[in-house]
């Protein structure tokens, strides 16, 4: 194995990080060591400072944070004929800045035993919450859409497998405090939607 290839990456994103913290070390020694001049005091502004991107809508995502077991119930489908059942548990945490929200989840049951990764942003410019989900039986992303409608979050994707096509619709929304309940509904190559599974989460 080259270590010098594996070193580089590592080394780019420490100095990266070294330049960011020396710009901003230089910059208050700049502001300390000028000359001051004298300046007229001049009565507060009444301006309130303009929120930040995305804030009010990240900040309706926090009933996510914290760690949560929780238990699926199936419905009757073409990958699941007689339903099923089991159970997880997920951990959701802000994200760098609190722009995204990160979910890691582990469960077991009528679908086998999987794991995966989940983030949720908002996106400026679609206007609308982004979901990206990773999981560990399939590659790439899922990706979806979503909005409030009401008190339930609702996101929205499409992914192709077999040579159908697949839309999914997902509703969730607090019951109580520190539970959660969400219901997935799919509709396979147009047809009307059949629930595909409902996740009820308990907060630990």
């Amino acid at each position: 194995m080259n270590r010098n290839r594996t070193r580089k990456p590592a080394a780019v994103a420490m100095g990266i990080v070294a330049v960011l913290g020396c710009s901003a070390v230089w910059a208050a020694h700049q502001e300390k060591s000028a000359p001051k001049t004298e300046q007229k005091a001049e009565p507060p502004a009444a301006q309130t400072p303009a929120a930040r991107p995305g804030a009010a809508e990240m900040e309706r995502l926090k009933f996510y944070l914290g760690e949560w077991d929780y238990t699926e119930t199936y419905g009757k489908t073409p990958f699941l004929p007689n339903g099923g059942t089991g159970a997880g548990m997920y951990t959701s945490k802000l994200g760098p800045g609190g722009n995204s929200l990160v979910n890691t989840f582990h469960s077991h049951g009528a679908m086998g035993e999987s794991e995966g990764l989940l983030i949720l942003t908002w996106s400026p410019k679609e206007n609308a919450y982004r979901a990206y989900a990773f999981g560990n039986d399939f590659p790439g992303a899922l990706e979806e859409t979503g909005q409030f409608e009401g008190d339930a979050l609702v996101f929205r994707g499409e992914f192709s497998a077999g040579g159908a096509k697949m839309a999914l619709r997902n509703s969730t929304r607090v019951v109580a405090p520190g539970k959660i309940e969400s219901d997935e509904y799919i509709s396979i190559n147009g047809a009307p939607e059949t629930p595909l599974v409902k996740v009820e989460a308990k907060k630990k």
